[in-house]
């Protein structure tokens, strides 16, 4: 998708500020000097076999892309594609109702949306939210000695599959669940009186692919400390049995020699490339601010509040593991 989207043609606007050049996590167009609308979309099929969950899930993950910016939603829009002839509508709309508890709880609004036929389910929102042009968080800007923190523990991609494949009951679930359905607001909002220069949530190409987005957009290098990234229980566990989701290996080959994961373990190595359904922000903040966010985070009760890394000069290498 990335060489697609490379042979597009660019977009120029004085009032867009954020585009699709380093895929950042929504777009920014500006209204006048003190607002601006963040705009994003997402869908995808069911993680888990209860309608209301997924319905949960695909909101909050849409919802992230507002927050990794530092907007505040305010309205959003149904994406459906629904087997009507094989699945009652009953599902729908519990799918709907999840959906749509997860939007009242960030204070924004469902306006209606779209819905096609489909072969399988599929859900998600478009979200607006309102931003200050002058606070926006891309991901670009992070700068040689910020601390790299992380909001939410890495597995989802892991045990859902797991779960998927029969190699574990869906009621053991609820640790991933519990992760997924949360909304980034409260790490969004620890971030508003810390010098962050550079924000990005981890989603479909891992914490590893998110974290070159980021090393490539500042012209910087990334280096993470693989002890310190929290990870749900039983990842590891079932990651050695080759429970991994077939994104990590899409994301490792894109990479390739810009990652230097020589001195990490391979099976480590593939947990933090694999794709994250609504994950933690990645934050790199000023050294002086780390533990000021840290304790913020903390106080929001956000997943977890991990140092995972610093930022350091580019080298050949945009990532490096440790």
């Amino acid at each position: 998708m990335a060489q697609v989207l490379r042979e597009l043609p660019k977009q120029s606007h004085p009032n867009l500020l954020v585009g699709a050049e380093h895929f950042d996590d929504a777009g920014v167009y500006r209204i006048d000097e003190r607002t601006a609308i963040v705009q994003t979309l997402d869908f995808f099929p069911p993680l888990v076999n209860d309608p209301f969950t997924f319905g949960q899930i695909a909101a909050a993950n849409s919802l992230s892309d507002i927050y990794a910016m530092g907007g505040r939603p305010i309205t959003a829009l149904n994406i459906v594609g629904f087997p009507d002839k094989e699945l009652p509508g009953e599902v729908l709309g519990e799918i709907l109702k999840g959906g749509s508890e997860r939007i009242g709880l960030a204070g924004a609004v469902i306006m209606g949306g779209h819905s096609v036929r489909d072969t399988e389910v599929k859900y998600g929102l478009s979200v607006t939210g309102l931003i200050d042009p002058d606070r926006i968080f891309t991901n670009g800007g992070a700068k040689p000695g910020d601390r790299l923190v992380l909001t939410k523990p890495i597995g989802s991609g892991v045990l859902t599959s797991a779960a998927k494949l029969g190699k574990m009951p869906e009621a053991d679930l609820a640790e991933a669940i519990d992760v997924m359905i949360g909304l980034n607001r409260g790490a969004a909002d620890a971030l508003q009186d810390v010098a962050a220069h550079s924000v990005t949530d981890i989603t479909g190409f891992g914490l590893i692919g998110h974290a070159f987005e980021m090393a490539d957009a500042s012209g910087i290098c990334i280096t993470i400390d693989t002890a310190a990234v929290p990870l749900m229980t039983d990842t590891m566990r079932f990651a050695r049995d080759g429970v991994l989701t077939r994104a990590h290996k899409a994301t490792l080959s894109y990479l390739s020699d810009k990652l230097d994961a020589a001195s990490v373990n391979e099976t480590l190595t593939g947990v933090l490339a694999d794709a994250q359904t609504s994950g933690g922000l990645l934050i790199a903040v000023a050294p002086d601010d780390t533990n000021r966010l840290v304790a913020a985070l903390r106080e929001n009760k956000t997943h977890s509040a991990a140092v995972i890394g610093e930022v350091t000069v580019r080298t050949s290498h945009s990532v490096v593991l440790r």
